[in-house]
C-alpha cells in the first residue's frame, strides 16, 4: 500500500477528523486521504487537500465543510486543490476500508484484482452482507462514478464496490 505524504498539525487532526465525506457519510476527509496539508499560518489554517478523482463533486462541499469546522474551532481557514500527485485508493486508512465495509462498500482491491473483477474475469469482490465472493458486477457505476454495483450471488444483495484508482 502507498502512503500519502501529509503535513498536518497535530491541533489540526481532531477537528478534520470530524469532517465527513459528503457521498460516504461514515467516512472522514482524514480516513479517505484527501488532506495532504494542514498547517497553521500567521492564525490562519492553510489546507491542501487532493479530489478523489478530477471533477469529483463533492470537493467544493468538502472545502466548504473543512472550512466551517475550522471556523467552529475559531480558526480562519483558506483551502487549496492540489491536483499533483493524483490520489489513490491507496490512501484510504485501514480504519477507513474498515468503515467501508462496515457501512455496505467493499472496499477497493488491488489494481490487477481490480481489473478481474470489473472485467467479470474473476469472482473476488467480497459481499458485505454475508462475506461470500460468489459475486458478480451487475455495473461499471454506483451509486457514484468511483464505485460498480455488484450483487451476490448467495444472498442475492446487491452492493457497491469502490473502485481501485491509481
Amino acid at each position: 500500500m502507498t502512503t500519502i505524504e501529509q503535513h498536518i498539525d497535530p491541533i489540526l487532526i481532531s477537528i478534520l477528523e470530524k469532517v465527513s465525506d459528503p457521498e460516504i457519510p461514515v467516512l472522514s476527509i482524514m480516513d479517505m486521504g484527501v488532506v495532504r496539508s494542514a498547517i497553521i499560518e500567521n492564525d490562519l489554517v492553510k489546507v491542501q487537500i487532493t479530489p478523489t478523482y478530477s471533477g469529483c463533486p463533492a470537493m467544493d462541499v468538502i472545502g466548504d465543510d473543512i472550512k466551517a469546522a475550522l471556523k467552529i474551532a475559531g480558526y480562519n481557514s483558506e483551502i487549496e486543490l492540489i491536483l499533483a500527485p493524483a490520489w489513490t485508493t491507496d490512501w484510504i486508512t485501514p480504519r477507513g476500508r474498515k468503515a467501508l465495509e462496515d457501512y455496505g462498500i467493499a472496499a477497493p482491491l488491488s489494481e490487477e484484482a481490480d481489473k478481474d473483477a470489473l472485467l467479470g474475469n474473476k469472482k473476488i469482490v467480497k459481499c458485505t452482507n454475508c462475506g461470500s465472493t460468489n459475486t458478480r458486477l451487475v455495473s461499471q457505476f454506483g451509486s457514484t462514478a468511483c464505485k460498480a454495483q455488484f450483487q451476490c450471488d448467495d444472498c442475492q444483495e446487491p452492493f457497491d464496490y469502490f473502485k481501485c484508482l491509481k
